[in-house]
């Protein structure tokens, strides 16, 4: 039961509330009906007044007579004339109605290089977790970069996203004659470029940079463009800095600039429009003039805009500062909203990236995190309700896969093996050695687990190594981090990590290595495991032994690399093959396998390598897995074999089907260390439908090998029938 008085106390507080409320809205700028600058323009006429430093046809804003900051999404900060004098920055505006639900959206970005590649993907999972609208990536990259997406892209198989790359090099050009002291370098400036470097019917464009994250579906963005009006035809946001004022220190000279200026992380373009006014003569002119009395961009492209939209301010529409939240070294971001929950884009735009001062940068840090650490194959979904082209091979994959049979007990390896898993070449940056006729590259692959044999390796191998890593999205990131923090691995720049992301029940391990083996440089290739030490000496020697014996031409060989075993976690490695026969007396090492699969090295013939002098030739046997240095375009490992089993033991069919020589040599060694089973071994030895699995696939490769090698195949399917286990 209520007290009798309550019903009207209640009713009078909420009187008094609404009218603070409307009283609050019209002091603190809020416009009724929150028109852009183009509507009102209309209304007003042309040349109308405003604010010293304002855009012309733009509508003046509601300041308080203190000058202070308007408490949400304010257009301009204190005592100073607003580059968005209209209020265009407020966040309580009603949006305007997105576009067409299945309209392709355009996006160019530019992109440099391994870091900003991985920059980029972070961004376009942002972009595709908020999407519900078709969109066509341009790509303006160089040749690192457009290496690295082009794979990813082409494995990542995201519906409804087309991609368009366009080389930088060819734009350098226009631009290189402008001094920049940005770190972005020449690729800073060449948004400058976009309206003749994108397709001429392309008429409109959201450009971004590589560090923004969005907050929000990019159709919201893209439907901002209906408030231009017939003249402008840039979008942006105000610069949240004081840059611009020239206030930062003593004989700060920035460009010229509107007010505070305009931030170019994100940019509406109106191509058709820019082209039409002559924008490459504009710019270039502006530009020209002002490095007359100025040294250098400090800002990049961002310098040039500004000074153009200084000369022609009916150019640019202002956009809403949500749209672009600048979190520079001396940001004013945290006057453009109230709440964190009010953002849509995130521009991390200080070298300090993530480590920025701002009191909501812990929100936005945990939003890029978790972007960063999102599983990307979540984000292959159909757009629903919106007919598009499938991407590339999409069909025959949906095709392959529709003809498993669930109820078949190799589903999981089948399915596994049809996997199009996404992959991104050179992680980290590298930087191939000069190219030397004889150099070999270590190949390897590995999980999350072996990561830590990574340092011993580059310890014990100088030379450049490719190496293949399956993890998630959040180990891929771990791992970034145990790179950056070891010393040894941080001072290697030619080692090239390659990372295929983790998806399905069973380890790839042949897909792994062909992604290694494609990426390796050198002509020659050393075919390793992650768990395996060579020699301190071994790289030189190969190189050595590869000359000498005068490989290359025709002549098609696999030098043999001894492989031998350690049970203990701690032994003193061998410096030379004298000091490792000893050890192998001691009991202190082993062939490989020699206490569970045997046969896998044996043919190597041991006993003979202890006195071997020179390089010796043995012959195929069955089972036989040696690890060998070969041509870098030795026939590729079969996908087929996931998990544990066969994978190398078919690849060693393969060559000798293709007749490659096979030559022990008698100086080199590699050892195995211990470590923990892997989960794939043990569901081999526990499980019997995996062995049955297996036994199947080893029955359709030697089938295969029937129909392309004909009767030179016979011996093969002569050994499967001898009674013999997986390896």
């Amino acid at each position: 039961m209520l007290l009798r008085g309550r019903p009207r106390a209640l009713g009078a507080a909420a009187l008094l509330l609404l009218l603070l409320l409307l009283i609050g809205f019209f002091l603190f700028g809020g416009d009724p009906d929150c028109e852009l600058g183009s509507e009102r323009e209309a209304r007003r006429g042309e040349g109308g007044g405003g604010d010293p430093g304002s855009v012309p046809g733009s509508p003046t804003p509601r300041v308080p007579s203190d000058g202070r900051l308007r408490p949400r999404g304010a257009a301009a900060f204190d005592g100073v004339p607003p580059a968005d004098p209209g209020g265009h920055n407020r966040s309580d505006c009603v949006p305007p109605p997105p576009p067409p639900k299945c309209e392709l959206l355009q996006v160019a970005i530019v992109c440099a290089g391994h870091n900003s590649s991985r920059d980029v993907v972070t961004l376009v999972k942002s972009l595709l977790f908020y999407r519900k609208n078709p969109l066509h990536l341009h790509l303006v990259t160089d040749a690192v970069a457009r290496n690295i997406l082009e794979m990813l892209f082409h494995t990542w198989m995201v519906p409804a996203v087309q991609i368009s790359f366009y080389n930088a090099d060819e734009l350098k050009p226009q631009v290189s004659w402008i001094p920049n002291r940005h770190y972005s370098g020449l690729y800073g400036l060449m948004k400058l470029v976009l309206p003749t470097a994108l397709p001429p019917d392309l008429a409109r464009v959201i450009v971004l940079d590589t560090d923004v994250t969005f907050a929000s579906d990019i159709a919201e963005l893209w439907a901002l463009f209906a408030h231009f009006s017939d003249k402008q035809a840039i979008g942006l946001v105000e610069n949240q800095s004081d840059w611009y004022l020239g206030n930062l220190w003593r004989n700060h000279r920035p460009w010229p600039a509107l007010g505070r200026g305009f931030n170019t992380g994100v940019i509406l373009l109106r191509l058709d429009r820019l082209r039409q006014a002559g924008w490459e003569q504009m710019w270039k002119l502006t530009a020209t003039r002002e490095l007359l009395t100025l040294p250098a961009t400090s800002l990049a492209d961002q310098d040039i805009f500004n000074a153009v939209i200084k000369e022609h301010p009916w150019l640019v529409q202002p956009l809403p500062c949500i749209w672009n939240v600048q979190l520079s070294d001396h940001t004013l971001a945290e006057r453009c909203y109230s709440e964190a929950s009010d953002l849509k884009v995130i521009h991390w735009n200080s070298p300090k990236k993530l480590r920025v001062k701002n009191k909501h940068v812990e929100s936005f840090r945990n939003l890029y995190l978790t972007f960063l650490e999102y599983d990307g194959n979540l984000l292959r979904r159909e757009l629903f309700g919106c007919p598009c082209p499938p991407p590339p091979g999409a069909e025959q994959l949906q095709q392959a896969l529709a003809q498993l049979e669930e109820q078949d007990s190799c589903f999981e390896f089948r399915q596994q093996q049809l996997t199009v898993h996404r992959v991104h070449i050179t992680f980290l940056p590298h930087k191939p050695p000069p190219t030397q006729p004889h150099d070999v590259t270590l190949v390897a692959q590995l999980s999350m687990e072996r990561l830590q044999m990574l340092e011993a390796l580059c310890r014990h191998w100088p030379g450049p190594m490719s190496l293949a890593l399956y993890l998630t999205d959040a180990e891929a990131q771990q791992f970034l981090r145990f790179v950056e923090t070891s010393a040894v691995l941080s001072a290697r720049q030619d080692v090239a990590y390659h990372v295929m992301y983790r998806e399905g029940s069973l380890y790839p391990i042949n897909q792994l290595r062909n992604v290694a083996l494609a990426q390796a440089l050198t002509p020659y290739v050393f075919l390793s495991d992650i768990d395996f030490l060579p020699a301190h000496s071994l790289y030189d020697y190969l190189r050595a032994s590869i000359e000498q014996l005068e490989l290359g031409g025709r002549r098609k060989a696999a030098l043999v690399v001894p492989a031998f075993e350690t049970l203990h976690y701690r032994f003193r490695f061998p410096s030379s093959k004298a000091e490792l026969l000893a050890l192998l007396d001691a009991g202190s090492l082993y062939t490989f396998r020699h206490h569970e699969w045997p046969q896998g090295h044996a043919p190597t013939d041991y006993a003979r390598w202890r006195e071997a002098q020179a390089p010796y030739r043995v012959r195929w046997v069955a089972d036989y897995e040696p690890y060998v240095v070969v041509p870098r375009d030795c026939p590729r490992y079969d996908p087929r074999f996931v998990g544990f089993g066969w994978n190398k033991v078919a690849h060693i069919i393969e060559l000798d089907a293709q007749e490659y020589e096979l030559l022990v040599l008698p100086e080199a060694f590699t050892i195995h260390l211990p470590h923990a089973p892997s989960l794939d071994i043990t569901r081999f030895r526990s499980n019997p439908t995996y062995r049955d699995c297996l036994r199947a696939l080893k029955d359709e490769f030697h089938q295969d090998l029937s129909r392309h090698y004909g009767a030179a195949a016979l011996k093969y399917l002569t050994a499967l029938q001898l009674p013999r286990g997986p390896t």
